[in-house]
């Protein structure tokens, strides 16, 4: 791999958890997950896995996405996930790949855990949903810590 090739690799992680610390501060403040920052990680993760030479896994993580994408589908038409939700974790897990994605499964389990006791102390606001009066919380800081901590322990 030639220099460029790995400053632009990691910039991409670079930029990558600079736009999923963005999508989980307005996803606790707006529990909204904007389109455009799922659209610049697919983007970033294309021109990642470009750089770091391992464009030959690009099929089988799209293949591994598109799969969950489904199954996560099936969730949101119950009512169990916003769609926001099945965007970005879909997109976190295009990131993964098979590869690394029980490494990522287990922080997502970890960071969801420790979020959803926050929100049971009232450190983390959560909101009330008006036509079945549960509580909603936020996803994406969830996803977003895991995904970067993938990115931290080098599993990609």
């Amino acid at each position: 791999m030639t220099l460029f090739a790995s400053f632009t690799s990691y910039a991409a992680l670079v930029a990558a958890a600079a736009v999923l610390f963005y999508a989980a501060l307005t996803d606790l403040k707006q529990f909204t997950i904007s389109n455009n920052v799922v659209v610049v990680l697919l983007l970033l993760f294309v021109l990642h896995t470009v750089a770091s030479g391992r464009w030959s896994e690009l099929l089988w993580n799209f293949g591994f996405a598109s799969l969950i994408f489904a199954f996560l589908v099936w969730f949101y038409a119950l009512g169990w996930m916003g769609g926001g939700d099945v965007k970005i974790l879909t997109v976190a897990l295009l990131w993964t790949g098979l590869h690394c994605a029980l490494v990522f499964a287990i922080l997502l389990l970890i960071f969801s855990s420790l979020h959803t006791v926050a929100v049971k102390l009232g450190g983390v606001g959560a909101q009330d949903d008006s036509n079945d009066g549960r509580r909603r919380i936020a996803f994406a800081p969830s996803v977003a810590a895991a995904l970067i901590g993938v990115f931290m322990l080098g599993c990609l």
